[in-house]
């Protein structure tokens, strides 16, 4: 793998300064608006039923805890992140104090410590596309593990399909993975997936009910921000 840029000498490094001082990423406290979208597509064809105080969320990469708390705020819900920055953790705890809501600091990477079927719904919001292919695979399986059946994951990430820029990323600076570049500012290895490699994935223990692309990749026909996809999928069972 490529190395990092001189300044930072880990991703640890790299995010724990985001979080503190922010610079290159543009780092929010208020929720996911395509969470909010997810969570109205909930209420719209299911009430409740998966927004309420006896069901439980995970966050995979939770970052300051900002998705967790809103679902917490809204629908009295508990909730587990997971990061492996500290510093992201040490701000997620302080505006989370008094709300059901825990955290820990590791990589998602690693054996997720929580019970078989103990999850409502499951966030993996643009995090597992740094993980190598292994280690997504892996993910999936835990997962699948700890939702519920019937219950929930919501999955946005990049999206290669039509996304000149990610093309380009792909071209200038590979990793050893296919469908992998090297991350021009923190130095890692980062994945962009294609539609049907998504569905692939989540075939075997999921329905998958919606899928939204954004469509701010292009301006004027040229490159402009990066493409995302997120996916409203239901485990199987």
């Amino acid at each position: 793998m490529k190395k990092l840029p001189k300044k930072y000498t880990s991703s640890h490094t790299f995010w724990n300064t985001e979080y503190k001082k922010g610079g290159h990423l543009a780092l929010s406290l208020t929720p996911s608006e395509d969470l909010e979208k997810f969570t109205r597509f909930l209420e719209r064809s299911y009430g409740r039923k998966y927004l309420n105080p006896i069901a439980s969320v995970l966050d995979l990469g939770c970052g300051n805890g900002r998705n967790l708390i809103y679902l917490a705020g809204s629908f009295d819900m508990r909730g587990v992140g997971y990061d492996f920055s500290q510093e992201a953790i040490n701000q997620a705890k302080r505006e989370s104090a008094g709300l059901p809501l825990s955290y820990g600091v590791q990589s998602i990477a690693d054996p997720i410590p929580l019970l078989d079927n103990s999850q409502t719904i499951v966030l993996d919001m643009m995090t597992s596309h740094f993980l190598s292919a292994n280690e997504r695979r892996n993910l999936i399986s835990e997962i699948v593990r700890v939702l519920k059946p019937g219950g929930w994951f919501f999955f946005k990430t990049f999206l290669l399909d039509e996304d000149a820029h990610a093309k380009r990323l792909l071209k200038e600076n590979p990793a050893d993975e296919a469908g992998s570049y090297i991350h021009p500012v923190i130095g890692v290895a980062e994945h962009v997936f294609t539609e049907e490699e998504i569905l692939d994935m989540l075939a075997e223990h999921f329905s998958v009910h919606k899928i939204s692309k954004s469509h701010r990749h292009k301006a004027e026909g040229h490159a402009a921000k990066r493409r995302s996809i997120s996916v409203y999928a239901q485990k199987i069972g």
